[in-house]
């Protein structure tokens, strides 16, 4: 598949997964990879912590867009803001008119008021504005940096339940045009994030099958991060190996490089089977990023990971 064609149609991929499996690296990886081919981007944060922008190295709580990446010859400009309830009530109350109600508010502190009246309105003010970037071409890719998967299904979820509850006014419209936009696969997608381990297989599996069921978004391929690859050869004789590096070693780092590289092909090993798990369970096509070896990714990590995931969208096939 054409990775510019798998970031631009649909223009809006909401990354999600159980927290902790990396899913604001996906973000950001998805958004470095739509730079480097020329494309436009903006990452949206829901959470409130500019998580992305903050991997980059950019420090950010701004409901304004903040410039992560220039434009240049060979990059595609890359931006980020936080969307929060707040921001978004505001801004919805003035476009409908509303500036002065939308300033009481402020000043008097009443927006949680307002915000928690109806069930399910914060999050469709969220979604509301995200459909209004959409809409607007604020850019030719728009990542959106989810939840954590519970709330990422309460998140998806809100506008059709608002639904149920409002039949008619601005609120109804607002949450109608979310679903259909949800709803139509030119439009949105999701795309779920998972490690190679059985709880978050399986959290990532049951999360799938809840949006199909409940949200009827599309689903996209799944990415599956941190894998542990064996290296090819990692079974020669370390000393072998050791030898061939025109290196010196004592006996206590033989050994330590021996459990170093038992481990590796261990770990490797049951992060295989539960790829392979992920695969039987669920009938969608896999990106599978690689395991860097740092308890802090930086820069050179992210463009690693774009590195994998740009090539593994070229192996998908053209309908994934």
């Amino acid at each position: 598949m054409d990775p510019a064609q798998f970031l631009t149609a649909p223009r809006v991929t909401i990354v999600a997964g159980k927290g902790g499996v990396g899913k604001t690296a996906v973000s950001a990886a998805l958004a470095l990879a739509a730079s480097r081919l020329g494309l436009s981007c903006l990452v949206i944060d829901v959470d409130g912590r500019a998580a992305v922008a903050a991997l980059m190295g950019i420090a950010t709580d701004s409901y304004d867009s903040v410039e992560l990446v220039a434009a240049g010859p060979d990059r595609g400009r890359v931006t980020a803001r936080v969307l929060t309830p707040d921001d978004a009530l505001v801004e919805y109350l003035r476009d409908h008119g509303l500036k002065r109600l939308s300033n009481r508010l402020v000043s008097s502190g009443a927006i949680d008021m307002v915000a928690t009246a109806t069930p399910g309105i914060r999050d469709v003010l969220v979604l509301g504005k995200i459909k209004q970037l959409e809409r607007s071409a604020e850019a030719d890719v728009i990542i959106v940096d989810a939840p954590a998967a519970g709330h990422a299904i309460s998140f998806l979820r809100s506008a059709s339940g608002l639904l149920d509850a409002v039949s008619v006014g601005p609120i109804e419209a607002q949450a109608r045009e979310v679903v259909e936009m949800l709803a139509d696969p030119d439009r949105c997608q999701v795309v779920l994030v998972a490690l190679p381990e059985e709880t978050p297989v399986n959290e990532l599996v049951d999360t799938a099958f809840s949006l199909e069921e409940h949200v009827g978004i599309r689903l996209g391929p799944v990415v599956v991060n941190a894998v542990m690859e064996v290296p090819a050869g990692l079974e020669v004789a370390v000393e072998a190996a050791v030898a061939a590096a025109g290196a010196s070693l004592d006996v206590d780092e033989i050994r330590s490089l021996r459990t170093a590289s038992s481990f590796v092909a261990e770990r490797g090993a049951l992060h295989q089977i539960q790829v392979e798990r992920l695969a039987g369970l669920l009938p969608l096509p896999q990106i599978r990023l690689p395991f860097r070896f740092t308890a802090e990714l930086g820069r050179n990590d992210l463009e690693v990971m774009v590195d994998r995931l740009l090539a593994d969208i070229e192996s998908l096939p053209e309908d994934a």
